[in-house]
């Protein structure tokens, strides 16, 4: 199972989006102990919005959109 996830900063509500094959969990530790460029200088971060797939293509494809303006506004539509 693949996890498409997006995180909100605490810091300045800037939103970060990913996907993982691994526990969600672990993987926002990671994020939050800033194991990534991006969510170093960004963080800490919440979970904001998850979706699950069942292969890793459709999952890189979701996460895809919601990096695009399409799915920045349907994440912008989500309250974020």
């Amino acid at each position: 199972m693949f996890i498409v996830y997006v995180l909100k900063s605490l810091k300045n509500k800037k939103r970060y989006v990913g996907y993982t094959g691994r526990n969600l969990d672990l993987r926002l530790k990671e994020h939050n102990n800033g194991y990534s460029k991006f969510t170093k200088h960004n963080g800490p971060f919440e979970i904001y919005y998850k979706e699950f797939y069942d292969n890793k293509s459709e999952a890189i494809k979701r996460e895809r959109f919601l990096k695009s303006g399409q799915g920045r506004k349907f994440l912008d539509n989500l309250g974020t």
